[in-house]
């Protein structure tokens, strides 16, 4: 009987422990969210931690994730985060019931490694940065060291310990220790809104002018009616979101400002948001694409923006393309949470409608697409050319300076590989035999879709039937009727641009320039 109390005391300790650790590590995330409210929301532990493992990611593993997670690749990595912290805790809780001090000092572990991904993200301050991990570490640490203080008192007087009454003890410091951490964290979360409240103000109030040169309306006939197919405008809420960011910034209008300098630079510039929109604004449909969108994925959409020809600002500034003598060949364009992007100069400089947007089918950008300002240049993935949350443009050189996806293995330049995507039926649909229609996009931005074609199984390629074309630099729709018949097809698409190059069948990975070959579905006919 002695022998069974004796392994659940055991039993009951060790759990008690691993509790003290999940409650340290409660108190240590706590206590930095509400110092990070202070000092920057960005420098708190767990998103610097996060935007440290994602630079530190190898590109094709980023690539399946996104493949694998879509949008939510960021909570699936918050979530990985928070495991490994969970499991560390336990550890550490387990560890301090053998050896207290060291078990509280392993605590620190969690400061040290959270100050060091804090103060060298690119869009670190100052070293400031590095007290919510800090002060959150010190923090767990204590309550540690005094939860399991309190779950193995010292014996008094050489008696033995009254186990009841300690176990009382222990619990209401475990219960004071959740019920405060508890309390931090809540007024940590509720500074931080308050952080992003100027922002979202700053876009409530925000009134786009009418562009002096507006969008041409769009062909009734570009849109097809056929069940299934994506819309020509995709919706702000539909639109893919594909970046880096752990934490979507939220970024006061007012207080924005745009720098423009660098190589070939005669007059730099600073603007304000009101700048830009007391500028000529022009509106444009045009079609963005994520060098990470598999063939037949879903990271492709088209939208209406509003915003300020790039080319002008960049003229102002008295910068010449390489073409006609400048000195700089690419524009580095930098974001708040400090990711760049390098684009062709000659590529925004060659008349296409190169944009810095500040709006988005009609109203101010969202938050997700780069509110207040964003670049979006046609024809280009959006990994050179479509930086969100812009505030620094520098130019200089290729030779001079790799950008953030260059250094991880992608291509310098990457102009939009033609493409197309079958929409409906969808894989392994399974429709009636009979006439079953065939429909989805193709795009070829800035060159414009020529032909469609379609095959079933290893038959005939059959021309499909085109959407109105609205401009070179949207996507276009195509429709095909099929007199299906039972059994299994396999449904095959390929385009052809208006400069003649059709669609390549050659299977490439979306590293380092996007994906390519051919779009294939297959489906039971019943």
């Amino acid at each position: 009987m002695q022998h069974v109390t004796t392994k659940r005391t055991a039993l009951t300790r060790a759990v008690s422990a691993g509790v003290s650790g999940l409650l340290a590590g409660f108190a240590a995330l706590a206590a930095a969210e509400l110092v990070a409210a202070a000092v920057r929301p960005e420098a708190g532990p767990v998103t610097a931690v996060g935007g440290a493992a994602i630079d530190l990611t190898p590109a094709p593993v980023k690539d399946w994730a996104i493949r694998s997670f879509g949008t939510n690749d960021k909570l699936v990595l918050q979530l990985g985060i928070v495991s490994v912290l969970v499991l560390f805790a336990l550890a550490l809780g387990l560890l301090a019931l053998r050896h207290r001090r060291v078990g509280a000092a392993g605590v620190l572990v969690f400061g040290v490694v959270g100050t060091v991904a804090a103060v060298s993200r690119p869009d670190s301050q100052s070293w400031t940065d590095a007290l919510p991990s800090l002060i959150g570490a010190l923090i767990g640490s204590a309550v540690l060291y005094l939860l399991i203080g309190a779950l193995t008192p010292a014996p008094v007087d050489g008696t033995e310990p009254d186990t009841g009454r300690d176990r009382r003890a222990f619990l209401i410091a475990a219960s004071a220790a959740a019920v405060a951490s508890a309390g931090v964290g809540t007024l940590g979360r509720s500074l931080t809104a308050r952080h992003g409240k100027d922002a979202v103000a700053s876009r409530t109030a925000v009134l786009l002018p009418r562009p002096v040169s507006a969008a041409a309306a769009i062909p009734p006939d570009a849109q097809l009616r056929v069940p299934g197919i994506k819309p020509f405008t995709t919706p702000n809420k539909d639109f893919y979101r594909v970046d880096t960011a752990l934490v979507v910034p939220k970024v006061d209008a007012t207080a924005w400002r745009l720098r423009i300098h660098g190589k070939g630079v005669r007059r730099p510039l600073t603007l304000t948001f009101q700048d830009l929109l007391n500028r000529e604004l022009i509106e444009r449909d045009i079609t963005l694409t994520c060098v990470s969108n598999e063939v037949g994925g879903p990271y492709v959409g088209n939208a209406r923006w509003i915003g300020v020809r790039l080319a002008d600002l960049l003229r102002e500034a008295g910068v010449k393309p390489p073409s006609r003598g400048g000195r700089a060949d690419q524009l580095v364009a930098r974001s708040v949470d400090g990711m760049t992007l390098g684009t062709p100069v000659d590529a925004v400089m060659d008349g296409r409608d190169a944009l810095l947007a500040l709006g988005m089918n009609g109203e101010p950008l969202p938050f997700d697409h780069g509110f207040p300002v964003r670049m979006v240049v046609p024809g280009l993935y959006g990994f050179v050319s479509a930086c969100k949350w812009i505030e620094d443009i520098e130019l200089t050189t290729f030779d001079d300076y790799d950008p953030y996806w260059v250094k991880r293995g992608w291509a310098r330049e990457a102009p939009i590989k033609t493409q197309s995507r079958i929409d409906t039926p969808k894989p392994f649909a399974r429709p009636g035999a009979g006439t079953v229609m065939i429909a989805g996009v193709a795009w070829a931005q800035h060159l414009g879709i020529d032909r469609v074609e379609v095959r079933v199984d290893d038959g005939p390629w059959r021309r499909a039937d085109l959407a109105a074309q609205h401009t070179v630099d949207t996507w276009r729709q195509w429709s095909l009727p099929w007199k299906a018949t039972s059994g299994s097809h396999t449904l095959s698409v390929r385009a052809t641009d208006r400069a003649g190059e059709i669609q390549t069948e050659k299977r490439a990975k979306t590293v380092p320039d996007g994906a390519s070959g051919w779009h294939t579905v297959v489906v039971e006919v019943e």
